[in-house]
């Protein structure tokens, strides 16, 4: 398992964050039409139960935003991607269909409300530190091209930002011949319903990309622990 801590400043502006850290040998392929029916229900049921301005209101989603506010990023500007997909749904748009692991994150991040980060674990180069992005830090994110994440919570292994609740970065990306994953759900609200996100990623995972040697770790402000999903 990829080691990831916190910085003192997130600790601070961010005391009840919990991420729930999932690493395990996958196999990827194109977009599943089995999986894409799941999807699919979900939308439904998300565009029958709720409204586009309330969706700022939902508490994981809220409380991304006012992480983003006490780290000086307007959550306007730079949505929290759990948030953008809701708002897509809801505006009438069907979400990008990319590979089978880019869509699983997704279909966990609308159904949870968490903003997670989804990564080739093998590009990944040492140890991962969440602290904050800096003014005219080089941040490519996927499909956004450069990125400016001064303000935004950012993962960064030792050559530089990988993740960002907004997006993620190219360097890192999933690709079909990834093998090896490590998503991090990320919950600015604490711990309640972390656990669930997790088994329900991980009930996909083993469904649609036979996922196998599954680490997981629960990571807090104050400690950490391996668990079981």
């Amino acid at each position: 398992m990829v080691t990831i801590t916190f910085s003192q400043k997130i600790k601070e502006a961010c005391p009840e964050l919990s991420v729930l850290a999932i690493m395990g040998r996958v196999k990827n392929s194109e977009s599943d039409e089995n999986l894409w029916r799941e999807i699919s229900k979900v939308e439904e049921d998300i565009r029958s139960t709720n409204r586009i301005e309330d969706i700022n209101k939902w508490t994981p989603i809220q409380a991304t935003r006012q992480a983003y506010k006490r780290l000086g990023k307007d959550p306007n500007r730079y949505r929290p991607s759990a948030e953008a997909l809701r708002r897509r749904i809801l505006r009438g748009l069907p979400l990008y269909k990319i590979d089978t692991l880019v869509d699983i994150i997704n279909l966990v991040s609308i159904r949870s409300g968490y903003s997670i980060g989804g990564f080739d674990a093998d590009k990944i180069v040492g140890d991962l530190e969440l602290g904050v992005g800096e003014e005219g830090e080089i941040y490519h994110g996927i499909g956004r091209g450069e990125l400016n994440i001064a303000g935004l919570p950012v993962y960064r292994d030792s050559l530089g930002g990988i993740g960002t609740p907004t997006s993620d970065e190219e360097r890192t990306k999933i690709e079909l011949a990834t093998s090896s994953l490590l998503i991090i759900i990320n919950a600015y609200s604490g711990k309640e319903g972390l656990l669930e996100a997790g088994s329900y990623a991980m009930s996909l995972l083993r469904r649609y990309a036979s996922i196998e040697n599954v680490e997981a770790e629960l990571i807090s402000r104050m400690n950490r622990k391996e668990i079981r999903v």
